[in-house]
């Protein structure tokens, strides 16, 4: 079969535009048929155009979502930070699925990219084969693109991962002459991505336009698969399925965790030059193209490329009758956020508990709105006394659209949106940010036990956001501050299920409990806040969730194609 096919001229005529768009990954060219290869590559614009379609696939997990479940933050909704307003199948879904472990299974499988993940990266190995055997391009162009095509498989692979922990490897276009392929070891799984993105670090630039792989988002890319590779070495041992090709042998953990380290250290090496900075401003991160803080971002331009992000999260009287909110922060959360001082908060302490808003750490504002916060030129009130915005108990309605913890999430809101219901929204999502890559640094010499070094990340950050330094004497210390921060920095950016999935912590945090909310009650001149349920139902997670199964249809059509043992 051919590898690359006659693209339409109807699409080709599109290069111009991609010139423009490209940051925001809005063309993906899907090749037609079999005529005209030859002329595709001998046209150097047109695999530039090709290129610009694969990074299509970022827009995929965009904004916390996860393709076929729900919508925007549905990943932070899997775990204790987010918990999405619905009980309804659809809007509802990721509730259906916290609620119950067996709605994990081979026939529904809950988490599904498979069929989608293995589309992209068969794009990505046609593109590469036909970029050496007849392409015109000289040596040096091949070498960026080819550098930037694995970077996009990379990704794919890396999420492949997340989710099974030991998938089938394509490395080049001869492979697919063989119907049927078995999966790899979960260890040589991480080593080829890894090897994926050392090549795209290896010869991407240092720059190039948004939405286009660069050297440090490889490196940052590269610390990012060398962190989960090292977390299962370290942290599962064998203890949560008996498959034979999950798992990485715990004695590589400590390599792994300096090949994290070592990757971090290049992107910290960049920043070094110029080209990376933590924001001043923690809340202008999310709506301001130019910040340091992006490594890799796709971004959106009205009116053709769009997305509903402030549709979906904010408050409903930015736009009454409109709004979905498909989503608010837990209780979990915002009890998470520290005080101004860097002290922990807590509702023991009368002072805090008297005024819980007050005198919060920057991030806090930046993240959370809560019943008194200013917003949009209004005063928040999530008391129930507000029936379009104030608080309802989870359940008393399918589709409530307003909170159901007494919080609504601020960040990556845009404050200067208010026509999103017309015109929908433009913001950039940051896929790759700089305070990631600190927090992963931190955590990887946390595992190669240079205590000094982490914590040292650790503060960098923290001094960057208002806070006062921390310490820690071992890295059991550490990773409770590692932990922290990630959960408060990261907050809705679609790393907290994960997170507790790596450190095999989700069975003790997502399963056999219930979230909570604050629902404010008048109390002479101020409010008090009690503590209510924002499920109605224990959470459910069982360790066999830690390698999700394989689509069962998957299954059926590849005879070299077990099922993840225990599914």
């Amino acid at each position: 079969m051919s590898t690359i096919k006659y693209i339409k001229k109807s699409i080709l005529m599109l290069s111009a535009a991609a010139a423009v768009t490209a940051q925001s990954c809005s063309i993906d060219v899907i090749p037609q048929n079999r005529y005209g290869e030859e002329l595709i590559w001998s046209d150097p614009s047109t695999a530039e155009l090709y290129v610009n379609g694969l990074y299509a696939e970022f827009k995929s997990f965009q904004f916390g979502l996860f393709p076929g479940l729900g919508y925007d933050n549905a990943t932070d909704a899997l775990a204790d930070i987010m918990k999405y307003t619905s009980s309804t199948a659809g809007n509802g879904t990721v509730n259906i699925l916290v609620s119950n472990a067996n709605q994990f299974n081979p026939a529904s499988v809950g988490l599904n990219y498979w069929s989608a993940g293995y589309n992209r990266i068969r794009r990505v190995n046609e593109f590469l084969d036909g970029l050496y055997k007849k392409s015109v391009l000289n040596d040096d162009q091949k070498l960026k693109y080819e550098a930037e095509a694995r970077f996009v498989r990379g990704y794919a692979y890396f999420w492949l991962m997340r989710i099974h922990g030991s998938v089938v490897l394509f490395e080049n276009l001869e492979q697919y002459a063989t119907k049927d392929h078995g999966r790899s070891s979960e260890d040589d799984c991480w080593n080829f991505i890894a090897a994926d993105f050392a090549f795209a670090a290896e010869h991407l630039d240092k720059t190039h336009l948004a939405g286009r792989a660069t050297k440090g988002a490889a490196y940052a890319m590269l610390a990012r698969t060398w962190l989960y590779a090292a977390s299962s070495a370290e942290y599962d041992g064998g203890q949560y399925n008996v498959d034979p090709l999950t798992g990485v042998p715990a004695d590589k953990a400590t390599e792994y965790y300096g090949n994290a380290a070592a990757a971090a250290q290049e992107v910290v090496n960049l920043a070094n030059e110029g080209l990376y900075a933590l924001d001043e401003n923690f809340a202008s991160i999310f709506t301001n193209r130019n910040t340091k803080e992006a490594i890799f971002r796709v971004d959106f331009a009205a009116p053709q490329v769009t997305h509903q992000y402030d549709l979906g999260f904010t408050p409903p009287r930015d736009a009454p009758g409109q709004t979905l909110v498909y989503g608010v922060p837990t209780a979990e959360l915002v009890d998470e956020f520290q005080m101004a001082d860097g002290s922990a908060f807590s509702w023991s302490n009368p002072a805090h508990s008297a005024d819980p808003y007050a005198n919060r750490e920057p991030r806090f504002y930046a993240t959370i709105l809560y019943n008194g916060a200013s917003w949009k030129g209004r005063t928040i009130n999530t008391t129930e006394s507000d029936v379009l915005e104030g608080f309802i108990p989870y359940g008393t309605m399918g589709d409530p659209k307003r909170t159901v913890t007494g919080y609504y999430a601020r960040k990556m809101l845009d404050p200067a949106n208010t026509d999103f219901v017309i015109n929908r929204s433009t913001q950039s999502w940051i896929e790759l940010r700089y305070a990631e890559v600190l927090l992963i640094l931190a955590e990887a010499k946390a595992g190669v036990n240079d205590i000094s070094g982490a914590v040292g990340a650790i503060n960098v950050l923290r001094e960057k956001r208002g806070l006062p330094p921390v310490a820690a004497a071992n890295k059991t210390g550490v990773m409770q501050l590692v932990e922290h921060e990630r959960i408060v920095e990261l907050a809705f950016e679609g790393h907290r299920f994960w997170d507790l999935r790596r450190w095999r912590k989700a069975h003790e945090v997502l399963n056999a409990t219930r979230f909570t909310g604050h629902r404010p009650v008048a109390m002479g001149d101020g409010f008090g806040y009690e503590v209510v349920q924002a499920d109605n139902f224990d959470r459910s997670f069982t360790p066999a969730l830690y390698y999700l199964p394989i689509p069962e249809i998957e299954v059926q059509r590849n005879n070299a194609l077990d099922q993840i043992r225990g599914w």
